[in-house]
C-alpha cells in the first residue's frame, strides 16, 4: 500500500485533471474508505500498451488492481491463424506479464459465448438483413460494461477500468455524470461508449482521456512495459484483414447469392456478386453497364438486389435513431441544438435532435452528410460532453429514388 503522503499528491493530480475540486471527491476518487482499506479495482486488460498503461496509473494512485482478459473467442471460430487477432496466446502473456511485473492479480476470463451472442451473431444477422452493424459499439455495451461488471462483483471490484480514449467528469450542478471526448482527438473513443449509463459512469473510470497517445507510450517506455511500442489492434477484432464477406460465409457455411444492380430508376444494369458483400456509400466492386462511378444507395435483402447511384444521390439531412440512451437518463422534453457524427471519427455536424412519442430520436443536420448507414450509430454532443446515441434505421435522402 502506498503511503498516505503519497496518496494525496495523486487524488489532487486527479483532480486537477479532471476538472474537480479538492474535498468534493465522489467515490470514484476516494481512495480509501471504512479502515484506511483501499478501493478494488479491475482492469480491463487487452495486452495493448492503453489498458497496461491504465494498470500503472491505477497501481500509482493507490488502488488495489485485478487484472482481467476477456476471451472472446477461438481463432479457429473465425478461421484465423492464432496470432492475427487480439485474445491471442501472446496478448494473454503480455497481460500477464504487465499484472507480474506490477505485482497485481491476473485473470483471463471466458466471454465466448457472450461474445459470440451479442456481437458475432449480431454482425451476421445484420448483413443479412442489408444493414452495417457496429460490433465495437456492441462488444462494449454487453462486455466490457456488462458481463465484466457482473465478474467486477464477483471479485469484489468496486470499478472498473479500461484504456479507452475518453473521460468521465462528476457535475456538481447537475448531479449527474458526463462522458467526455478524449482529449487526443485522434484516439478518442467516446463515440463508441455512448451506451454507458449513470450507474455504470459511477462505477468506471478512464484513466487515459486527459493524455495523448505520444505520452501514453512514453509512460509505458518510463515504466519499462513489454508491450510499449505494440501495434494498436484491429477496428473489427475478429474480421483483422477487413474481410467482413469471407467472415460471414465461413460463419454461416453459406455462399453469397448473385443478384442484380439496379439504377434509381428500378432497371437492372448489372449483377453483383452477393449484397451483404456490400454497404451504403462503398463503391469498390460495382461493375454495371452505365458509364461513370456508380456507388452503393440502398441495399434490398428480400429482392436480393443492390440500388447504385451517383455520389450526389447519397446525402441526407435527416434520419431517426432507435434504442437511444441519453446518458443523463433524461431525455430532453423540447428540440436541442447538438453536434453529432454518424461514423467513428467522422467530423461533426451541428444539427437540431427532437425526441419523438416512441422515445426514438429525429435529427435534421444543417448540412448534408454523405452515406448515412443503416446499422451504424448517431453520437450526439455538446462541446466535448456526450449526450447521447442510438441505432440509425431511417434516413431522407435529399435525392429521392
Amino acid at each position: 500500500m502506498l503511503a498516505e503522503e503519497t496518496i494525496q499528491p495523486a487524488i489532487e493530480e486527479y483532480q486537477k485533471k479532471n476538472g474537480e475540486f479538492a474535498g468534493e471527491l465522489s467515490h470514484r476518487e476516494k481512495f480509501y474508505s471504512g479502515e484506511k482499506k483501499m478501493k478494488k479495482a479491475l482492469v480491463a486488460m487487452s495486452g495493448g500498451v492503453d489498458s497496461s498503461v491504465a494498470a500503472v496509473f491505477m497501481k500509482e494512485k493507490g488502488y488495489d488492481v485485478t487484472g482481467v482478459t476477456m476471451k472472446l473467442y477461438n481463432n479457429e471460430d473465425i478461421h484465423m491463424s492464432q496470432e492475427k487477432t487480439c485474445c491471442s496466446s501472446s496478448d494473454i502473456e503480455d497481460a500477464r506479464s504487465i499484472a507480474q511485473k506490477l505485482d497485481f492479480p491476473y485473470h483471463v476470463v471466458n466471454f465466448k459465448a457472450q461474445f459470440q451472442e451479442k456481437v458475432m451473431d449480431k454482425f451476421v444477422k445484420c448483413y443479412q438483413c442489408g444493414i452495417t452493424p457496429n460490433p465495437c459499439v456492441d462488444c462494449n455495451r454487453y462486455l466490457k460494461f456488462h458481463a465484466l461488471d457482473k465478474r467486477a462483483q464477483e471479485l469484489g471490484c468496486e470499478l472498473i477500468v479500461t484504456g479507452h480514449y475518453a473521460r468521465i467528469r462528476y457535475n456538481e450542478q447537475t448531479g449527474k455524470y458526463e462522458l467526455l471526448k478524449g482529449v487526443d482527438e485522434s484516439k478518442d473513443q467516446s463515440y463508441v461508449l455512448y451506451h454507458m449509463t449513470q450507474e455504470q459512469l459511477a462505477h468506471t473510470m478512464l484513466p487515459l482521456g486527459e493524455y495523448t497517445k505520444e505520452e501514453i507510450r512514453k509512460i509505458a517506455e518510463e515504466n519499462e512495459l513489454i508491450n510499449a511500442k505494440k501495434h494498436d489492434s484491429q477496428d473489427i477484432c475478429f474480421i483483422p484483414d477487413g474481410n467482413h464477406t469471407a467472415f460471414i460465409e465461413k460463419y454461416t457455411n453459406q455462399k453469397a447469392g448473385k443478384g442484380n444492380f439496379l439504377d434509381i430508376n428500378g432497371k437492372v444494369i448489372g449483377e453483383h456478386q452477393g449484397y451483404y458483400r456490400y454497404t451504403v456509400g462503398q463503391r469498390k466492386g460495382i461493375q454495371v453497364n452505365r458509364a461513370g462511378r456508380h456507388y452503393v444507395l440502398e441495399i434490398r435483402p428480400e429482392t436480393n438486389e443492390v440500388v447504385v447511384g451517383r455520389n450526389k444521390d447519397l446525402f441526407s439531412r435527416e434520419l431517426i435513431a432507435t434504442d437511444f440512451n441519453w446518458i443523463s437518463g433524461e431525455a430532453p422534453e423540447n428540440p436541442v441544438r447538438i453536434s453529432g457524427r454518424t461514423r467513428y471519427h467522422q467530423p461533426l455536424t451541428e444539427g437540431v435532435a427532437q425526441v419523438l412519442n416512441n422515445g426514438d430520436v429525429k435529427i435534421t443536420f444543417d448540412e448534408p452528410i454523405r452515406a448515412i448507414t443503416k446499422g451504424q450509430s448517431v453520437v450526439l454532443y455538446d462541446g466535448d460532453v456526450v449526450l447521447g446515441g442510438g441505432c440509425i434505421f431511417k434516413t431522407e435522402k435529399l435525392h429521392e429514388m
